[in-house]
């Protein structure tokens, strides 16, 4: 997600604020400053960073549980409306899926067990109901109780909804699950949308995201559904232009501007992929460096692609590594073509309209 600042960094996985939660700060301490002064203004965002921190312990709660199953979690995201666990994959048995999804509210669970030991403390509506007078301690027993009712609401792609995905998965199958999970989901975004028009207007919001956050779940498991059947073979660019890192980047532009290419796998003296270079690259290494650099002082390293390699096995190794395209290699290591996201993305269209369309290539 843009627009956001990793703040840390705990066991290989950023922690990144959005600057919209620090805009969403700035607002609850001027308008509480405005109100009731220095002292309201530092009571109202310390319960905001410590909400937040309940939350950030939520995410590591799945973090923690996917990184059982071999999963990892290269970033976490706090905004206003929650945290965002950006696991580079799902689990892919049911059971795990379950385990990964109940994990966050459990650790909201065990969160309000030690608020109630620790204070001496007890769930019940007489403090709910009296919030904003309530101590800070029962301010956060209310929070974490909240968060583990509202996570649990069966809305795809919340953790409730991923709970009853992975149910479903064990008696119809991953793809059937997330399709119909997916419109339970849509179906609880249209109610959060209309209860937010009356009530809060932060329940719209959340409406909207669990909206299009179902739809790209159901896109995705549609396209791991043919993607597990194809090879990189089937989806890549072939007989790619090739360049030399010795070579001035005046090549590389030669070669853009000549031929639809966007990508260049980039080779050594021997003939061996050292590099990729992309559009983007060449037009910053041009405007920064001049166009008589070599190329390879401006293309990235690259971690080619088989192509008999699966395609879904290679589009997961590309998100998890955050490229948009990757060089593919034939057995003998020698470059056979390009594998970018467009390539899929269109796949993913033509599968939408025309479901079983052969992609294979001899």
């Amino acid at each position: 997600m843009g627009w956001s600042l990793t703040i840390g960094r705990i066991a290989g996985t950023d922690i990144r604020l959005h600057f919209t939660f620090l805009l969403f700060l700035v607002w609850i301490g001027v308008a509480d400053y405005m109100a009731g002064g220095p002292a309201a203004a530092l009571d109202s965002i310390s319960f905001i960073l410590l909400v937040f921190l309940c939350v950030t312990l939520h995410e590591f709660g799945h973090i923690a549980m996917a990184r059982r199953f071999g999963i990892r979690t290269p970033q976490v995201i706090l905004s206003p409306i929650g945290g965002i666990a950006s696991l580079e994959r799902m689990p892919q048995k049911p059971a795990q899926e379950l385990l990964v999804a109940i994990a966050g509210p459990l650790v909201n669970v065990a969160i309000a067990l030690l608020l109630m030991a620790a204070f001496g403390l007890a769930i019940d509506t007489a403090t709910a109901a009296h919030f904003e007078s309530s101590t800070l301690a029962e301010r956060l027993l209310i929070v974490n109780v909240t968060l583990v009712l509202f996570n649990l609401i069966p809305a795809f792609p919340m953790d409730g909804g991923r709970v009853l995905r992975a149910l479903l998965a064990m008696n119809m199958g991953s793809q059937r699950a997330t399709a119909l999970a997916a419109r339970i989901g849509q179906g609880f975004a249209f109610l959060f949308v209309l209860l937010g028009l009356f009530y809060n207007p932060i329940l719209m919001l959340i409406g909207i995201f669990i909206y299009f956050a179902a739809t790209a779940e159901e896109q995705q498991s549609s396209f791991t559904g043919f993607a597990s059947q194809l090879r990189v073979r089937d989806a890549m660019e072939p007989s790619p232009i090739l360049l030399e890192s010795t070579q001035p980047l005046t090549r590389a532009i030669e070669a853009l501007l000549s031929s639809p290419q966007k990508e260049y796998p980039v080779l050594d003296a021997g003939s061996r992929i050292v590099g990729l270079l992309d559009r983007d690259a060449m037009i910053l290494g041009l405007r920064d460096r001049g166009s008589a650099v070599s190329v390879g002082e401006v293309m990235r390293a690259s971690e080619p692609l088989r192509a008999e390699q699966t395609l879904i096995d290679a589009f997961t190794a590309m998100r998890g590594r955050g490229v948009k395209a990757e060089v593919v290699i034939d057995a003998e290591g020698r470059p056979v073509g390009i594998l970018t996201h467009d390539n899929i993305a269109e796949m993913m269209m033509v599968e939408s309209v025309q479901p079983g369309w052969r992609f294979r290539r001899r």
